[in-house]
């Protein structure tokens, strides 16, 4: 919003311009802000609302906060309809995400007079690219695989644990020179520039190991980064064996920085979508104790029911896989 000026030299001393007064107010019926989150290659759907008798208009938002039309191959876009007859859906599909694709874009509505085109951008969409989780058990190793862009090939790039999910440059680097001095003996990088592609191998893990990780290439003056979640399974399984009606109560280890999960699913890997639980168990006979000063959380379940029978996956990054039996 403000005032513009839109004009042309008439000569070397004055000029020629029309002024003009934008003001902005938002529409309630469109969201202003979405954020979407993919793992790289995914193909991700975004859904647009506009009014029926507009054009549609997507576009990509560049460096200079300029946002530019996108004609890609990849882009694919599908009208849809809407319950209410004045409006419009459609949606727009992005192939094998890369990390250039990690932007933010913004879809709206054309109008057009004689000599002017209007573009009412509606709706902001945060497109975040992370690399799927990677799970292992404890004693095992791991390589975190961090895919890079070819032009980065001659740039420093480094593997950081934790707290380094900063544009700060120095921090990050303090952090992996942190992370290489205790890890000299398990960790290894190797980067192979002619796949665009830098390896971090871990041998032996630890619960200590499991986190989230950065993969990072520096620039000039800032950083390009995806990270991953590397879950480690502890290798004590928790069974338990009990009837419909009793109740339990299960011990499950954190870290301070951990979120605290318990998720029914078949494979670990299912309970993680950027560090959140996908599954996690929304049921009033499901409670919660924390002791924090002891780094661990307890999950009670009241009037067990033989469909609560399953695998369960207890805490975040280090992960317990719990067997639970409920009998008649």
């Amino acid at each position: 919003a403000g005032t513009y000026r839109c004009g042309v030299n008439v000569s070397h001393y004055t000029e020629s311009f029309t002024e003009l007064q934008l003001n902005v107010k938002h529409d309630a019926k469109y969201p202003m802000d979405v954020t979407k989150t993919a793992y790289l290659g995914e193909e991700v759907n975004i859904t647009c609302q506009i009014p029926e008798e507009h054009k549609v208009h997507f576009c990509k938002e560049d460096d200079n906060h300029i946002c530019q039309n996108i004609s890609s191959s990849k882009v694919t876009q599908m009208n849809g309809s809407s319950e209410r007859n004045e409006e419009r859906v459609f949606t727009v599909i992005i192939s094998n995400v890369s990390v250039r694709d990690a932007a933010v874009y913004w879809c709206g509505a054309e109008t057009r007079d004689t000599n002017v085109t209007i573009i009412s951008l509606t709706t902001k969409i945060q497109l975040n690219i992370t690399l799927p989780p990677v799970v292992r058990h404890e004693g095992e190793s791991v390589e975190i695989i961090c895919p890079y862009d070819s032009i980065y090939k001659s740039k420093p790039k480094s593997l950081c644990k934790g707290k380094c999910s900063t544009r700060d440059r120095n921090t990050l680097n303090e952090t992996v020179r942190e992370e290489k001095e205790t890890k000299t003996d398990r960790l290894t990088l190797n980067d192979d520039v002619t796949a665009s592609v830098f390896t971090g191998t871990i041998t032996g893990l630890t619960a200590e190991d499991a986190g989230k990780y950065w993969c990072a290439v520096t620039l000039e003056r800032d950083l390009n980064y995806l990270h991953t979640h590397l879950i480690v399974i502890m290798n004590e399984e928790l069974n338990l064996t009990k009837y419909e009606g009793d109740d339990v109560s299960i011990q499950c280890k954190h870290q301070d920085e951990d979120q605290k999960s318990f998720c029914k699913a078949h494979e670990a890997s299912m309970c993680v979508k950027d560090g959140v639980s996908l599954e996690t168990i929304r049921d009033d006979r499901f409670s919660f104790s924390d002791e924090a000063s002891t780094g661990v959380f307890t999950v009670n379940i009241t009037d067990l029911r033989e469909e609560d029978s399953g695998i369960y996956w207890c805490g975040a990054h280090v992960t317990t896989k719990v067997n639970l039996t409920v009998k008649k």
